[in-house]
C-alpha cells in the first residue's frame, strides 16, 4: 500500500479506448502521413498545429479539407498532444506511443544479423475484409452518354479474409476466406477468438519456419487472456476489494471506488494471452505492433494490393468478388513481399534514429 501511494503518479498513461468502431471523417490511411509530417517538424525544431497539418494535407489533396477540431480529434485519437516543443508549444507523441514503438523496434533489432538479414523468420500476419461493392469510384466515360456503371448503395455483403506473408510470400496454405455474418463451415461469421485461434492452429503454426517471429497488431481477439477476472472500471466496489484480498494485497476501508480501481491497476499482474502460449509451445514467438503504425505491418500494403485488383473487375456480386480472389492474391508474389518488407525495416530504421534526435531536441528544450 505504501509503494502503491509513494509511486501512483508515476504510473504510465495507457492508451485512451476508442468504444465501439465509429465511422471516422478522417481515414485512418492518413495516420503515417500525418505521423511523418509532425515528427519532421519535431525534428527541425519547427512550430507545429493542427491547422498547419491541415495545410500540409491540402497540398496532398483538396478532399482533405477537414474541420480542425475534428482534425484536432484524429490526432488525440491517433496518440498526439499539444506540448513545449523548441521555442514554442508544438503537437508532438504522447509518451506511451513512443515507449511502445521503442519497446517493439528495439525486440526487431534483436533479430538482426549485422548485414542486416533476418536471424529468425519474421511472420506477418492480418485480417481485413472485402465487400461486394468495392469498386474504383470513378470512370471514363463520353459527356453525352454519361457514366454507364451504376453502383449500388450501400456496402454489400462482405467476405473476412486472413492470412500471412513473410519474406518468401504469401504463407502456404493459410488463406482464409469467409462470409461475414455467416457461418461458413467451421467458422462463424465474425471474427473472434474461436475462429482466429482455429486458424492459427490449423493453417498458420504448421506452414512456417520453425523458431519463427510471428508478428500481429493489437486486435482484441490477438490479446485474449489466460485470466479474465481482472477488474474494470465498472466492477462493483465489493469486487474490488475482493480482488485485493485474494491478491493479499492491503487496502484501506476509507477508500472509494475509484482509488480501490488504481489500486487494483497498480498492481495488475502481466496479462498471459493465450494466443502467445500457443505460438511458444509449438517454438515460436508472438511480437504485437504498436499502436497507431499501420506502415510497420508490411501486410497492410498487401491489401492494398489485392484490393485495388478487385475494385477494378468489380460486377457488384458476391460470386464475383469470390472468383476474383485467387488472381487478386496472384498479384502480390515473393518479390512484392520482399520488397514491402525491406521498405518497412526502412521506416523502423528511420524511427529508431528520427526518436533518438527528437529524444535529444526535447531534453535541450526542457533546460
Amino acid at each position: 500500500m505504501a509503494e502503491y501511494n509513494k509511486n501512483q503518479q508515476n504510473i504510465p498513461g495507457n492508451a485512451p479506448k476508442t468504444r465501439g468502431k465509429p465511422e471516422y471523417i478522417i481515414p485512418q490511411n492518413l495516420q503515417s502521413i500525418v505521423r511523418k509530417y509532425i515528427r519532421s517538424q519535431n525534428l527541425k525544431g519547427q512550430h507545429v498545429s493542427v491547422e498547419l497539418v491541415l495545410q500540409h494535407l491540402l497540398t496532398i489533396s483538396s478532399d482533405y479539407n477537414f474541420p480542425t477540431t475534428t482534425l484536432w480529434r484524429a490526432l488525440n485519437r491517433w496518440g498526439f498532444t499539444y506540448g513545449i516543443g523548441k521555442r514554442r508549444s508544438a503537437l508532438k507523441e504522447r509518451d506511451y506511443v513512443i515507449l511502445a514503438r521503442r519497446r517493439y523496434l528495439r525486440q526487431k533489432r534483436l533479430n538482426r544479423n549485422s548485414d542486416g538479414s533476418f536471424i529468425r523468420a519474421e511472420v506477418y500476419l492480418d485480417e481485413t475484409f472485402i465487400n461486394k461493392n468495392h469498386s474504383n469510384q470513378f470512370t471514363w466515360y463520353l459527356d453525352e452518354d454519361g457514366p454507364d456503371v451504376n453502383k449500388p448503395s450501400g456496402k454489400g455483403e462482405r467476405l473476412i479474409i486472413v492470412n500471412a506473408i513473410t519474406l518468401d510470400g504469401w504463407v502456404d496454405k493459410a488463406q482464409l476466406v469467409f462470409e461475414a455474418k455467416k457461418k461458413t463451415g467451421d467458422y462463424h461469421g465474425q471474427m473472434d477468438w474461436g475462429n482466429f485461434s482455429k486458424w492459427f492452429i490449423e493453417q498458420l503454426l504448421p506452414n512456417i519456419p520453425a523458431n519463427s517471429i510471428i508478428i500481429m497488431d493489437n486486435a482484441s481477439y490477438h490479446n485474449t487472456t489466460e485470466d479474465n477476472t481482472f477488474p474494470k472500471s465498472n466492477t462493483k466496489k465489493e469486487n474490488l476489494r475482493k480482488w485485493l484480498d485474494d491478491k493479499g494485497i492491503p487496502w484501506g476501508k476509507d477508500l472509494l471506488k475509484a482509488e480501490l480501481y488504481a489500486l487494483c491497476k497498480f498492481f495488475e499482474p502481466k496479462p498471459e494471452y493465450k494466443i502467445d502460449k500457443i505460438a511458444e509451445a509449438a517454438g515460436h514467438s508472438i511480437l504485437r505492433t504498436p499502436q497507431y503504425h499501420p506502415e510497420l505491418q508490411p501486410i497492410e500494403m498487401c491489401w492494398g494490393v489485392v484490393k485495388n485488383y478487385m475494385a477494378k473487375h468489380c460486377d457488384f456480386t458476391l460470386k464475383k468478388l469470390r472468383n476474383n480472389l485467387p488472381v487478386a492474391f496472384s498479384q502480390v508474389t515473393s518479390k512484392t513481399c520482399k520488397k514491402l518488407i525491406e521498405k518497412t525495416v526502412t521506416e523502423e530504421n528511420r524511427y529508431w534514429e528520427e526518436d533518438g534526435e527528437i529524444d535529444t531536441n526535447q531534453g535541450v528544450d526542457a533546460k
